[in-house]
């Protein structure tokens, strides 16, 4: 009979000595500690995705002053996606680091980053006062949030997917978009709250930096709690097989090693991304900018979309663990492809239920991948590499197509004149996600890539 290691520490587990059979029980106190401190540090990253989403109209009106509404948003939209275009450096640098010294350390230094970054954009000037120079500071406080982006996600939820039972990955990794989904309802009723009680006035003058200036406390906290995680057991595991106190992995060999699993990793991460932007983040402005919505209104909807996220979420993240991560993507593909256009069609009607039913459509569609992704992406790759390849293929794909989505489809809309290039949009992407799902194997109930088994401890 085999002797399992019980991990409440790094100091408990011993791989040397153990049998490649022998599972890692975990703590479920532990656990439960690092799913919290990871979906916090998610959490503070997607409120301010969400407050500069659904601001993004104002902040038009105070960086890029214009005659031409859709300039405006089109400049707002630019800086938003600049930051994406440095999350690839981000990854590059925060994951190789993230697999040499330690998860824990490098979520701690991208949660400080991330905050001050945020708060930083609060204390700007407006164009008015310092000209040109603001939206360059503007600009320059969005690359250090996508800086220290590139290490976050790819980091969290590696984390989670370290430290989870095999049997209960699916559903605690869930959690960590639980988390992004907080945020997005924590920023965007901030704003709906002040769009309501400021005049418009306000709300260019000085409101808009509240959202911003929050940012501070809520990174102390997240620093906090991250701070007094413990390493993972999967990558204590591997710094005792080491040589050395650390393991040392070439960057070139997270790419060229595992060129298989970044490119299914970057089909996962587009469909995932593209639906996640179209529907959190560009859905509010194009009700207002595009149909003429009613501002308030609209978000409330979006609100409402996503509160009902909230609650599907862990129920279908545990419901991957039962028929698995892939039939579950696979659905959100196939639903994207097939209900894009119906669903859109409905928004563009107007009336509030219509519009609700339709972002309601999509936004259950899109749990499939939320619920799903956080435990999906860590199993492509071995736990030497796992923190770099998955920082460098995630990011690459939100860059090039997440990321861009609200510009993107802002440009085809104005190009084209075509109101429904957002559904068309959400189609390609969903019908490259699903070649992805369908080359991926399936991970779900099984030890990641280059770790034991590993299973709870009876809880206490």
């Amino acid at each position: 009979m085999s002797t399992a290691s019980v991990v409440t520490s790094p100091s408990l587990v011993k791989p040397r000595s153990a049998k490649a059979a022998d599972p890692t029980v975990t703590d479920p106190a532990l656990v439960r500690r690092a799913v919290k401190a990871a979906a916090l540090g998610n959490a503070m990253e997607w409120f301010d995705f969400g407050v500069y989403s659904y601001i993004a109209v104002t902040l038009g009106k105070v960086f890029f002053p214009s005659g031409n509404p859709t300039a405006q948003l089109l400049s707002t939209f630019g800086a938003f996606a600049a930051a994406f275009l440095v999350r690839p450096l981000g990854g590059m640098v925060f994951g190789p680091l993230g697999d040499r010294v330690g998860r824990q350390k490098v979520l701690a230094l991208t949660m400080i980053m991330m905050a001050a970054g945020t708060f930083a954009i609060g204390l700007i000037p407006s164009y008015a006062t310092i000209g040109v120079g603001a939206p360059i500071l503007l600009l320059a406080a969005r690359l250090v949030q996508g800086f220290s982006t590139g290490g976050e996600y790819a980091g969290a939820s590696t984390f989670i997917a370290e430290y989870a039972p095999d049997k209960r990955r699916g559903f605690l990794g869930s959690w960590l978009e639980f988390g992004t989904l907080a945020g997005y309802i924590g920023g965007a009723g901030l704003v709906t709250l002040m769009t309501a009680l400021l005049s418009a006035d306000d709300l260019t003058s000085w409101g808009w930096r509240i959202p911003f200036l929050i940012a501070g406390p809520m990174g102390i906290i997240g620093l906090y709690l991250r701070m007094r995680l413990e390493e993972t057991p999967a990558f204590a595991a591997e710094v005792a097989k080491a040589e050395k106190d650390r393991p040392k992995v070439p960057l070139r060999e997270m790419v060229t090693g595992q060129w298989r699993a970044l490119l299914l990793c970057v089909g996962l991460v587009l469909v995932f991304n593209v639906t996640d932007y179209m529907l959190l983040s560009y859905m509010p402005s194009y009700l207002t900018s595009e149909l003429h919505y009613d501002e308030t209104h609209g978000l409330l909807v979006v609100l409402g979309v996503m509160a009902v996220m909230m609650v599907a979420q862990p129920f279908v993240g545990a419901l991957t663990d039962r028929v698995g991560r892939r039939p579950v993507i696979a659905t959100g593909c196939a639903g994207f492809l097939l209900l894009s256009v119906p669903a859109l069609l409905l928004i563009r009607d107007g009336s509030l239920l219509a519009v609700a039913l339709g972002m309601g459509a999509l936004g259950l569609l899109l749990v499939c991948f939320t619920a799903a992704m956080p435990a999906a992406l860590p199993a492509l790759f071995p736990t030497r590499v796992r923190y770099g390849s998955l920082s460098i293929g995630f990011n690459v794909s939100v860059s090039l197509f997440g990321g861009t989505t609200p510009l993107v489809v802002t440009a085809l809309i104005g190009a084209t004149g075509n109101m429904m290039m957002p559904a068309y949009y959400m189609m390609a992407a969903a019908v490259i996600g699903g070649f992805a799902v369908w080359r991926m194997a399936e991970s779900a109930g099984r030890p990641l890539p280059g770790s034991a088994p590993s299973v709870a401890a009876p809880e206490r």
